[in-house]
């Protein structure tokens, strides 16, 4: 019997992710020749490009701003492939107490983040940037994650909070936050990227990956029970992840649109985030081309 090739793999424990776990439950990677080893990073994109740079995880799924932003700024690593194909509806937040009413006030405010070159720091300042209102370093309030980001509202330590509609909602709906705005990425939010070094030692494996989970992804959206497994697992109510399944669209294919990674490269150059266009090769590889 041929051995498995180990992969670790670093993704949010959110919804979006489900069509992994499903994979690694039916052994789906293990019959391709390869063991996902998973590990969960509460602190998002941020913590996950973290731990590419210091070779802690093969590949991550990680927000697209996030991961060209940090490509760009030294990371080596490389998108391999697309995840999501839609945006994502980021959850505008302040704590309950807070004086904060409308969505139009917050770019003067201190903003809850997981921690610098998160969504929850990137985004915030393509936002503002997309209203002429640009934001300063000393706006930003690290909290780590979800977990601290609540007790840092509550104690009235931060103003704004930006985080994933959907993840949020269950607490929007206990009185534990108050939305006051969402906001849409501008392109599809989640890519996947591998370090450096697996793409150079192991591009079978990754093909196995690709391959594998593109096949899961289009079986789980025509499935005809996702809603309900999305319910169950990430305790939210069955309206709200029936909305959101409705809203998303997994990739099924590993070709990434140049024209999509130039629009996030012009956007966080303007914003400041970025202080060179790196090239589309710089960030993007193509590991199927070489598949047999």
């Amino acid at each position: 019997m041929s051995s498995l090739k180990n992969i670790r793999i670093g993704g949010v424990p959110e919804h979006f992710n489900l069509p992994w776990h499903l994979g690694m439950e039916h052994d789906h990677f293990k019959k391709h020749g390869v063991r996902l080893e998973w590990q969960t990073f509460k602190g998002g994109t941020g913590q996950m490009t973290k731990a590419l740079r210091n070779d802690e995880v093969d590949v991550c799924i990680l927000l697209t701003e996030g991961i060209v932003a940090d490509i760009a700024n030294g990371n080596p690593s490389k998108i391999i492939g697309p995840y999501i194909n839609t945006p994502l509806i980021w959850g505008i937040h302040t704590g309950v107490n807070n004086s904060l009413e409308r969505y139009g006030e917050i770019y003067d405010k201190r903003y809850a983040i997981s921690r610098i070159g998160s969504g929850s720091h990137l985004m915030p300042m393509v936002d503002a940037f997309s209203k002429a209102k640009p934001l300063n370093e000393d706006q930003f309030v690290i909290i780590k994650n979800l977990d601290g980001a609540l007790d840092s509202l509550a104690k009235n330590e931060s103003d704004v909070f930006y985080w994933e509609k959907f993840t949020t909602k269950p607490y929007v709906d206990e009185g534990k936050l108050r939305r006051v705005g969402e906001y849409i990425t501008p392109w599809p939010c989640f890519q996947i990227a591998a370090s450096d070094k697996i793409i150079k030692e192991h591009p079978d494996a990754l093909r196995a990956v690709l391959k594998s989970i593109y096949f899961i992804t289009d079986q789980f959206m025509n499935s005809l029970d996702a809603v309900e497994q999305v319910a169950s697992r990430y305790e939210l109510e069955l309206k709200d992840a029936e909305q959101w399944f409705f809203c998303t669209e997994w990739s099924t294919s590993s070709k990434v649109s140049k024209k999509m990674i130039q629009n996030v490269i012009f956007t966080l150059k303007e914003a400041g985030i970025i202080h060179h266009k790196p090239s589309f090769e710089d960030l993007v590889v193509d590991v199927m081309e070489t598949s047999e």
